[in-house]
């Protein structure tokens, strides 16, 4: 675990997609408020290997330290990839493409943030989903995914993620859970966290969702008492597209995605903000979403 004494902000985004242009442009016009910011990047870049570098590239060279954690997208083996590595030896070449970049993973020493708010262990995480936020009424997850395909919900992760040598993504999911847990307990008792997953640690986000049978995608019941289990002091996720602050039993649960363009163009609010994480600029009182920003996601995709 290393440890840092520098000035700065601790910043976040999240669902870059850069494969839209007007999402790469976003990405190209990011630059940190301070020689000394940090910026989570939660996940889902892109779906290629070739522009997940390009991303992490571009960021790094202009922040102080760049921190990733993978959404389902990175880990699609996708027909456009000239990479078709699938599962784990997909996500065991980003995080080798990361460390070639300086680019922190999930993998390496969790960093120290000693900034302003700090100290503070800054986390990324690699968790996946097992699906147990299931629909009401189910009870299983293949009545889940049953009900889910009659209404039109299916993930794009159904045909492009792949769990091997895993037999299942519940299974990868179970096997990074466990580890995590281990690695997070580890850490000294007396540091708060800031943990950063693409999908969040508790399922009260994906309340709000157009098409709640979608929260299958979205997480795991096995981390709901992380955020107290760990001394969370903030936890980052993105996947949604949902952008907003909630809080959760005195925990904030920050949303920091992008999102594809037909979603942001909606919002009054300009697109590819970097939210501050540390130091706090919300308040307890800040529950809602940001103005202009509705619940939901569409059809096939994730």
């Amino acid at each position: 675990m290393e440890s840092t004494a520098r000035a700065g902000q601790l910043l976040a985004i999240s669902d870059l997609h850069i494969s839209y242009p007007e999402n790469r442009a976003l990405v190209e016009q990011m630059r940190p408020h301070t020689e000394d910011d940090w910026l989570i990047v939660a996940g889902d870049i892109a779906e290629t290997v070739e522009d997940i570098r390009w991303t992490l590239a571009t960021l790094a060279d202009r922040f102080r330290k760049v921190l990733w954690s993978p959404g389902n997208h990175e880990l699609w083996t996708h027909p456009r990839d000239t990479v078709d590595l699938r599962g784990v030896a997909r996500y065991e070449h980003l995080v080798e493409l990361c460390r070639e970049l300086g680019v922190t993973t999930p993998e390496d020493p969790y960093p120290v943030w000693q900034g302003p708010g700090g100290p503070v262990v800054v986390a990324p995480l690699f968790l996946l989903y097992d699906y147990s936020f299931l629909p009401a009424g189910c009870v299983t997850k293949a009545q889940g995914l049953a009900y889910a395909e009659s209404t039109g919900i299916i993930c794009n992760d159904e045909y492009l993620l792949h769990p091997d040598p895993y037999p299942s993504r519940e299974a990868w999911c179970r096997a990074r859970v466990a580890e995590t847990a281990r690695r997070l307990a580890e850490l000294p008792e007396d540091l708060p966290t800031v943990l950063a997953n693409h999908y969040p640690l508790d399922r009260h986000p994906t309340d709000v969702l157009w098409h709640p049978e979608f929260a299958m995608w979205c997480g795991t019941e096995l981390t709901a008492d992380w955020h107290h289990r760990f001394r969370v002091q903030t936890m980052v996720y993105g996947h949604l597209h949902i952008p907003r602050t909630t809080w959760h039993e005195g925990v904030r649960f920050e949303e920091v995605s992008v999102g594809y363009p037909r979603e942001w163009r909606k919002r009054p609010v300009p697109p590819g903000r970097l939210r501050r994480i540390l130091p706090m600029e919300v308040g307890p009182g800040d529950r809602g979403a940001a103005p202009g920003v509705g619940g939901g996601r569409g059809n096939v995709r994730g």
